[in-house]
């Protein structure tokens, strides 16, 4: 009767060791499965990184931020570029608030609407681009800047368009 129960534990075991192992082997081959599709995925991220900075090096080329030969040109004039930025920027957002029409976009607004600067971006020393929308049309405009003195500034618009719908 021992050797039965012994007999009985011993055969009990060793299903628990066969069901384990199968479970376990099952468990492993799904790591490995998943771990091969997250090493592919990861390769084609640090691709697409690698692609987004190359052409995130090339926007910057249009920045003033960064055109350390603008840069230069204010520093030949004493004007500090971190500063001089966020000025010409609210002065553009300034133009937002007169009354009438805007005066440096040169289209009309819808009814009851009024034509305003959304986003700025300084190019260089010279060169502004700026997109301007009323709610209903938009468009951008290429405006050239100068510094008169250190707190004034004056724009020409270059350039403009309105977007077709």
């Amino acid at each position: 009767m021992k050797n039965k129960i012994f007999m009985y534990l011993f055969i009990f075991a060793s299903l628990i060791v066969v069901f384990q192992y199968v479970n376990s082997k099952k468990i492993l081959d799904a790591s490995a499965k998943r771990m091969d599709s997250i090493k592919i995925l990861n390769t084609k991220l640090k691709d697409s990184i690698a692609i987004q900075k190359e052409e995130l090096s090339d926007l910057s080329l249009f920045d003033l931020r960064y055109n350390q030969e603008a840069q230069d040109y204010f520093y030949a004039k004493n004007i500090d570029t971190d500063s001089l930025i966020p000025f010409v920027k609210n002065e553009l957002y300034k133009l937002n608030e007169a009354e009438g029409e805007h005066p440096l976009i040169p289209f009309a607004a819808s009814e009851g609407r009024k034509m305003q600067f959304n986003t700025i971006k300084m190019l260089n020393h010279r060169w502004i681009i700026a997109d301007f929308s009323d709610g209903q049309y938009w468009g951008e405009l290429l405006i050239k800047y100068f510094m008169v003195g250190s707190d004034d500034v004056e724009f020409e618009v270059l350039d403009y368009m309105l977007y077709t719908r």
